[in-house]
């Protein structure tokens, strides 16, 4: 169903949006630093609160997308142009709702979450949010349309439309903060003009009658319970695990603020370089998604588990260069950073122990599991990642943080923990082929 050529198109656009995304983010942080500490703070903080959305409308757009892939597997595209519009109802739906929240809450939900900081910071966070709040939805469309394109293999012009929008985006942050000197609103209102933009011409091209699989009017305006339920039974549980992920999150955001100035310095630090490092995973797990979509969909099981290797294949040799890569220049970076020599050090070790982990265990652990849950093997692979975040990672953070006093270094081996294990579990179901006797669709 998919030669080396298709793969090829499929996932070198992927990875270059998610690159890209990663450096304008990096862009806009570096922008956002000429306005002050307290602009910083307020975007930092009001970011990671974001991202909690910005995982839900995700989660809801990877539940409609396997749907999607398995109706174009089985050739009833019709159905897949109906489940497309369905899943554009639902997030707009959706996403309206939590900007009608957020807008009407915004002060209550910062000083509840972040009331100790200055007053500056607060301003900036409440800003910040509400022009945040305003782009939910089009950031909500945007998924929906992008699972539409990715689910019949059209990553390139996903990859397009994210040059274009970030281009706009870091345009706009220099226009905001360095000519028009608009402060944290600077930097706000182009997410929210560049978010418009992506949507917009996403949501046309998924009109359009060169779209092999399409959105159509009467769907949109109708409730089709039964494919919002197909959807939602494999978004809802997407969801909860990127939830309570979030949570454990910030959990251990305050256990490591437990280990001292230079631990939490080098933590940080290293947590900007992994999330260079995890874009070869987070690529190819969404082309599990497609592939294995569609091989369920069209009830060819045999292709399915050979695909299943040919890009378990893939994920693992393209992650072991990615990695290496990303740790050879790591110490040519610490050379851009003001900090102390034993910080540096303690970075280059958590990135040794991250990298050589994110390339051997991970592939298991994430990918693995997004091309079970394509084909429909949900509730397990939930489970499991719920037990591992909260049973492995979090209390062996404490016990190897804090109770034998390693420090970020105990967390560190606590996540690898919990991707190893994580990673024999699903190994071991994909071998013993329970998931080929589920159906979404």
């Amino acid at each position: 169903m998919f030669s080396n050529k298709d793969l090829k198109n499929l996932i070198v656009p992927l990875f270059m949006e998610q690159l890209l995304v990663m450096l304008v983010g990096i862009a806009d942080t570096f922008v956002i630093s000429f306005v002050g500490e307290a602009a910083v703070s307020g975007v930092s903080l009001v970011n990671a609160f974001n991202t909690i959305f910005i995982y839900l409308f995700t989660a809801l757009a990877s539940g409609g997308a396997v749907v999607i892939s398995q109706y174009i597997g089985r050739k009833e595209q019709a159905t897949a142009g109906e489940a497309a519009s369905q899943l554009l109802t639902v997030s707009v739906l959706f996403s309206i709702i939590v900007s009608v929240v957020i807008l009407l809450f915004n002060k209550p939900l910062m000083r509840l979450m972040f009331g100790r900081v200055e007053k500056e910071v607060m301003d900036s966070c409440i800003v910040y949010l509400r022009i945040s709040a305003y782009s939910y939805p089009a950031l909500a469309i945007y998924n929906a349309g992008a699972a539409l394109y990715r689910s019949f293999g059209k990553t390139s012009t996903t990859m397009y439309i994210s040059i274009v929008s970030n281009v706009i985006n870091v345009a706009g942050n220099l226009i905001g903060v360095f000519l028009l000197s608009a402060g944290v609103a600077g930097v706000a209102y182009p997410t929210l003009i560049a978010r418009t933009f992506s949507a917009f011409v996403i949501t046309a091209l998924c009109f359009s009658k060169k779209c092999p699989v399409r959105y159509r009017r009467q769907y949109i305006f109708s409730w089709n319970g039964n494919l919002q339920r197909r959807m939602l039974r494999i978004a809802v549980p997407n969801g909860v695990e990127s939830g309570v992920f979030q949570l454990v999150k910030v959990a251990l955001s305050s256990v490591v603020a437990l280990f001292g100035t230079f631990q939490i310095a080098a933590n940080g630090v290293a947590q900007s370089i992994w999330s260079m490092a995890f874009l070869v995973c987070v690529t190819m797990g969404s082309v599990f998604i497609t592939v294995i979509g569609q091989c369920m969909g069209a009830g060819d099981i045999p292709a399915a588990e050979s695909y299943f290797k040919k890009l378990m294949k893939i994920t693992i040799l393209s992650a072991v260069i990615w990695n290496s890569l990303i740790f050879a220049v790591t110490p040519v970076m610490m050379h851009f950073y003001s900090l102390e020599e034993e910080t540096k050090r303690l970075i280059i070790h958590l990135l040794l122990i991250h990298n050589l982990f994110n390339a051997v265990a991970f592939p298991f652990a994430d990918p693995l599991g997004k091309g079970l849950r394509a084909a429909g093997d949900v509730k397990f692979t939930t489970f499991i990642s719920l037990f591992t975040t909260i049973g492995v990672r979090l209390v062996f953070s404490v016990l190897l943080g804090i109770t034998l006093n390693l420090g970020v270094i105990g967390i560190a081996y606590a996540m690898c923990l919990d991707w190893i294990l994580r990673g024999i579990i699903f190994w071991c179901r994909f071998r013993r082929g329970a998931w080929k006797q589920f159906k979404v669709i």
